[in-house]
């Protein structure tokens, strides 16, 4: 029977392994190394900026061992939605570390750079051509929205980074990326079929948290003909229960997951433990989609951010905490006025932490009165200097606004910092969740190969 073995090493590059579950995996042999790279789950700022959520000195550590890895066993290592949101910008750090990393070992391998960041122009021309569709609630594309937007990207799916291997990388880096897509391509470009090769990478797109207990670890998935067989590689293992449990994540529905050309359907699928660490996964199918579509991902910049953090634990004040907060903004409101700053000018959300900060409007448990609230003072702004004003008049209105019965006569607040204010930077909003529907699965993701 023919089998593709598929190492990934973590849920995100950056987030870490250990070492030795990486050289395990080795030392029994694979047939690909591979890691996501991103997510959109830290939201549209990383996309916008074109800045990375991990820090750059945990993604070269992880990529580091990865390549001398792949180079020394002369395999392939794909790393998809480079350094967290794969833009353009994303992926020219990624590869340039993995050009770093050569020099500094001494590797020489072909590498293949795929991009994901969308010219606007070809997709203004396909919403003119009615080749878009919206995502959940998101209103139908309009070609005002795709040149306001300040970064679009589409998801890849597997076919580039299978003609990538075919035209001979051993190094894929990818912008952008269906999650299990760069490890379905290698399985598939192995001749497996597409079904377990689509399970194995759903598996294998979050590192080891198919395993249990939870931890650092590296996942090992054996694609064959009729399934997969997943292990993590240190003291850990892959159970019925934790496989199936994990073949859930991120996914609206138990059974279907949508995919670029087609749809995972994992009704009928099998568990079983066969070996005290290994869990088989047999039964899925792939169900080819009548007409192949492109995510698309795009943000917006809306203004500025400045925050300030502080807290309280007086029994009056958080007795009357929605008259508080009441007076809090209409004091802002007031002095914001003196600065010739109308309220039209900014946004002020006040995140109350202890009562409502997680689940605001739609929190159901209200049966107990905190002894204790943290609070964090949110300002956006067009521009960052009408940010920081209103901040620190929102901060200083916190601090000294009176109240029926107060008794403390300095400040209401503790605030764990000093500077008090801070810059958070620019802010975007998601403006696409969209499909496109393109004449070639690869026409929207360009292959630069380079020898490095």
């Amino acid at each position: 029977m023919r089998e593709y073995r598929l190492v990934s090493t973590s849920g995100i590059l950056g987030y870490g392994y250990p070492e030795a579950c990486l050289a395990a995996a080795m030392e029994r042999g694979v047939d690909m190394i591979g890691c996501d790279g991103g997510s959109t789950d830290p939201g549209p700022y990383y996309l916008g900026s074109g800045k990375p959520f991990v820090s750059l000195r945990a993604m070269k550590r992880d990529l580091r061992h990865m390549l001398v890895a792949a180079i020394r066993y002369k395999v392939p290592m794909v790393v998809g939605t480079a350094g967290g949101a794969g833009g353009e910008p994303h992926l020219q750090l990624v590869a340039q570390m993995v050009r770093d990393i050569a020099k500094e070992e001494g590797l020489h391998f072909r590498m293949a750079l795929i991009h994901s960041e969308l010219d606007k122009e070809y997709l203004k021309r396909r919403v003119r051509e009615g080749r878009t569709r919206p995502l959940g609630r998101f209103p139908g594309l309009d070609e005002v929205t795709v040149e306001r937007a300040t970064r679009i990207v589409g998801m890849c799916g597997p076919e580039p980074y299978m003609r990538a291997l075919g035209e001979g990388a051993q190094v894929i880096i990818g912008g952008r990326t269906s999650d299990p897509a760069p490890f379905a391509a290698c399985a598939m470009t192995g001749q497996l079929p597409p079904a377990p090769s689509w399970y194995a990478g759903k598996m294998l797109e979050c590192g080891a948290l198919p395993a249990w207990p939870k931890g650092p670890d590296c996942l090992y998935v054996t694609v064959r003909d009729d399934g997969v067989i997943c292990e993590p590689m240190g003291d850990r293992a892959c159970t019925p229960l934790s496989v199936a449990t994990h073949a859930l994540h991120e996914n609206s529905s138990p059974i279907r997951h949508v995919e670029p050309g087609g749809v995972l359907d994992t009704t009928d699928c099998v568990f079983e433990q066969v070996t005290p660490k290994a869990t088989m996964i047999t039964g899925m199918r792939w169900n080819p989609a009548e007409a192949y579509t492109v995510k698309l991902e795009g943000v917006e910049l809306v203004g500025h951010r400045a925050i300030s953090i502080c807290g309280t634990r007086d029994p009056v004040l958080i007795g009357q905490l929605d008259h508080f907060l009441g007076l809090v903004r209409d004091l802002v409101r007031v002095k914001a006025g003196d600065l010739e700053i109308t309220p039209e000018q900014y946004r002020l959300t006040i995140h109350t932490y202890g009562r409502d900060g997680v689940m605001g409007a739609r929190e159901l448990v209200r049966d107990a009165t905190p002894h204790e609230l943290g609070f964090v003072l949110d300002v956006v702004a067009p521009d960052p200097e009408v940010a920081q004003a209103v901040i620190a008049l929102s901060r200083t209105s916190m601090l000294h606004s009176d109240f029926p019965g107060r008794l403390c006569k300095e400040g209401n607040m503790a605030i764990p910092f000093s500077p008090s204010d801070l810059s958070a930077g620019e802010m975007f909003r998601f403006t696409l969740s969209h499909v496109v529907l393109p004449d070639d699965p690869c026409e929207l993701f360009p292959i630069e190969h380079e020898v490095v």
